[in-house]
């Protein structure tokens, strides 16, 4: 793959840089894009790349022109943990020196193998926020008062969310739940829900058959009610995903579909807090 994307880059030579003196930067995923946005403001031109909330990230394919963008960016940022591989190719193979890449897996300390879906652990939005106003700073000094003003309020935008999450930690600790697969799990243990099945939701991800006790597992904590709620990845779909959702609609457990991007003109704080209303519309049904 390197090989094909290198002659793809040569071919596709020479980039320019962001219009109007703008500092060029490029996301993987477009919530870091809207986290860098909201942070740099009209100093910062911002393309995303991963933005359809109806594709699967994972079948994801470059197209010359994403090679030209990041040959052209002054800052990249991504997910890291082996999430978005592909990024990580082309920065080795568009070498650009006073580039600065920023993954958030190296901000939390995760590596391929764990769980890639970073951005639903509440502690990785602010410190991927703090990086990319440093990286601003360094790349445009003279207006650092701007980015530091921004990255303040953008914290603070949090604040709704982590009240949110604390209201339901306070009501639902302890409180099982099980998933298809684990997008939703960091934010899962935020709210110190009690996770099943992570063996099964491993295997889904990673597109391999889980075992058939794992299944039978699967299915009895639902039909004898052992979970309040399944969560499943709206973006990807497969024959076992599928009917284990129909086993839980069969057996009247509430579902609740998670993303792996954000939806279209929705914020990162907004695109977080509809999924926790949605929670807890989940959660507030009849015990079990």
């Amino acid at each position: 793959m390197l090989i094909a994307v290198a002659l793809a880059f040569v071919a596709a030579l020479t980039p320019a840089n962001a219009a109007d003196g703008k500092i060029a930067l490029v996301a993987a995923e477009n919530f870091y894009g809207d986290v860098a946005q909201q942070i740099g403001g009209d100093r910062v031109s911002v393309v995303s790349i991963l933005r359809n909330p109806d594709q699967d990230p994972h079948l994801f394919e470059v197209a010359p022109t994403i090679i030209r963008e990041v040959a052209a960016a002054q800052i990249v940022v991504y997910n890291g943990a082996d999430y978005d591989a592909w990024i990580e190719n082309l920065l080795k193979v568009t070498p650009r020196a006073e580039r600065v890449a920023i993954a958030a897996a190296d901000l939390v300390n995760r590596k391929a193998g764990d769980n890639p879906h970073l951005w639903y652990d509440p502690s990785t939005i602010p410190l991927v926020a703090n990086a990319l106003a440093a990286a601003f700073i360094a790349a445009d000094p003279i207006h650092k008062d701007d980015y530091t003003a921004r990255l303040k309020t953008f914290i603070a935008s949090l604040g709704p969310l982590n009240e949110k999450i604390a209201a339901l930690r306070a009501k639902y600790a302890g409180v099982a739940v099980t998933a298809t697969e684990p997008v939703f799990d960091y934010m899962a243990d935020a709210l110190n829900l009690q996770m099943r099945n992570e063996r099964l939701q491993l295997a889904i991800m990673n597109d391999t058959e889980p075992s058939a006790r794992e299944v039978a597992a699967f299915e009895r904590d639902i039909k004898t009610h052992k979970v309040r709620a399944v969560f499943y990845n709206k973006q990807a779909s497969s024959n076992i995903a599928q009917h284990l959702l129909d086993v839980a609609r069969a057996s009247n457990i509430p579902v609740v579909g998670v993303t792996e991007t954000e939806p279209p003109g929705m914020s990162y704080q907004d695109w977080m807090l509809m999924q926790l209303d949605e929670v807890q519309r989940a959660l507030a049904g009849p015990p079990s």
